[in-house]
């Protein structure tokens, strides 16, 4: 599968075998629908005349990349896209219409309980007073995509738990309560997910993934919900531009 080419006149030294096959198992796999499953490494190896280590590699590097995953005990499957969400305040709801899929929510739980020390102090109120908290697992094409866990005020929201909490919240918030977020201050951490998160976002345990902690402000920046998201690695990146300081 190697070969030698020439550039500018010169020989360039033939390319490794793992690399030439994963640019051909890459351009398979793009025109392949998400989930679709890989033929098994031997099959690779057969029709590509190539060792089941030469496949191996080049698997290993459509994983690293996020163009495939595997499931133990299952085989390789060809990876969704990657949603890169922007510095732009949005809601999961019009991140995922965005992209022409469809948002889900699944409630997992919904009640009052007493703040606690952090949320009190990011949403500006005393550690024992009330909150709303909500926990729900998001979901793009019945595919999850992140869990979510968020705090708000229950004196701002009342009767907020018994709500309809499958769509979007800040449809809701807007419409029942008056509560538009208009920015936000976010913190972003890379993590290793635990054996819960995991489960529920159908990856392997430790696997890596992505939590952000958002304080949202409304206009005067109150704030009216603290809120913290865990993403699946392989399906999010966060996309911004910066610019050099010109002196």
């Amino acid at each position: 599968m190697a070969s030698t080419r020439k550039r500018g006149g010169k020989p360039v030294a033939p390319q490794a075998k793992h690399e030439e096959l994963r640019r051909a198992l890459l351009a398979e796999v793009t025109d392949m629908q998400p989930h679709t499953p890989l033929p098994t490494e031997r099959d690779i190896a057969a029709r590509h005349a190539v060792s089941r280590n030469t496949v191996r590699q080049a698997l290993n590097a459509l994983e690293a990349a996020g163009s495939v995953y595997r499931v133990q005990g299952a085989g390789t499957f060809v990876a969704s896209r990657v949603i890169s969400k922007s510095l732009s305040l949005t809601s999961f709801t019009e991140d995922m219409r965005a992209r022409d899929l469809r948002p889900e929510s699944r409630l997992l739980t919904a009640g009052v309980v007493r703040a606690g020390t952090r949320v009190a102090e990011d949403l500006g109120i005393e550690p024992d007073a009330e909150v709303v908290r909500i926990t729900r697992l998001r979901l793009a094409d019945g595919s999850p995509m992140c869990l979510e866990n968020v705090h708000l005020p229950a004196a701002r929201v009342p009767g907020l738990a018994e709500e309809d909490l499958t769509g979007s919240l800040y449809d809701l918030l807007a419409e029942r309560y008056r509560l538009e977020a208009h920015a936000a201050e976010q913190i972003v951490r890379a993590v290793d997910l635990d054996d819960t998160e995991s489960a529920l976002l159908g990856v392997p345990p430790g696997t890596s993934g992505l939590r952000v902690y958002r304080v949202g402000l409304d206009r005067r920046d109150s704030p009216i919900e603290a809120t913290t998201t865990t993403y699946r690695a392989d399906r999010y990146d966060i996309r911004f531009t910066v610019r050099r300081n010109q002196s």
